[in-house]
Formats: C-alpha cells, structure tokens, sequence
C-alpha cells in the first residue's frame, strides 16, 4: 500500500483528521475555509492538540509524512519535469542526475513507510481477531 489517502482510512479516524488538518492541501475541497485549531479540537471531540502532538513523534506518523511527501513529488512532476527538459535541452546532466537520485531516494522511503503500515495493519488484525483454539 503506498497511496496516502488508502493509508489515511487505515489509521484511527481523528488521526487522519489531524493529518489533513495539518497538511490542507491533502483537503478535497480547496474552496472551504480552513479551520482554526479551536475549530479542529471541536470537530473531534478534544480539548487540547496534545495527543495529535506525541502522535508526531511515531512510526506511524513518520510513514504517512513519506507518503505526504511522495504524493507532494507526484504533484510537482511536471513541473520539475519541465524545468529538468529546459535543463537537458542544454546539455545540463547535472540537473538531470540530481532528479533521478532523488526520486529514487524518496521511492526508497515509500517502500519503508508502506512496510511500516502494513505491518501494524497485520498486527491490529492479529489482536482483535477474537479467536479462540481449542484442542
């Protein structure tokens, strides 16, 4: 799984509230006006960004901020795109090697931050299974 908005459903709901709460590019409709950090802690149910806050600092939270960042690449492509093309045109390899190894280096964590969610998605779905052997 290496697509933000598949992992966002993954994750405890008000998570991925904050998440798009932090990052309001990742909203749908862009018309709305962005809400107030007292707005966001009536919306879920909460009194202080505390919890959202030591959140940051997990695995869980690092790995969706690589997909962030990868989906934030994706946007960007063209116009890097572009300006790597006017680059090339000139004879500028530089340029060109600089955007290759970079984008390699960012798929490289995608790979890590969809391990890192799959595994706590096999883990949850081991502990709630409610199975019981018997033998």
């Amino acid at each position: 799984m290496t697509n933000l908005n598949e992992a966002l459903k993954q994750i405890d709901d008000n998570k991925a509230k904050y998440f798009r709460y932090k990052f309001p590019d990742l909203r749908f409709d862009q018309s709305t006006e962005l809400k107030t950090e007292d707005d966001f802690l009536k919306s879920v149910n909460r009194k202080s960004m505390n919890g959202f806050y030591r959140w940051e600092k997990t695995d869980e939270y690092k790995a969706l901020s690589i997909l962030y960042m990868n989906t934030k690449m994706t946007q960007d492509y063209e116009k890097i795109y572009k300006v790597v093309s006017e680059q090339a045109v000139t004879g500028d390899e530089k340029a060109i090697k600089l955007f290759i190894s970079l984008q390699k280096d960012i798929q490289s964590n995608v790979k890590v931050a969809a391990s890192i969610l799959n595994t706590k998605t096999v883990e949850e779905e081991t502990e709630d299974d409610d199975l019981s052997l018997e033998v």
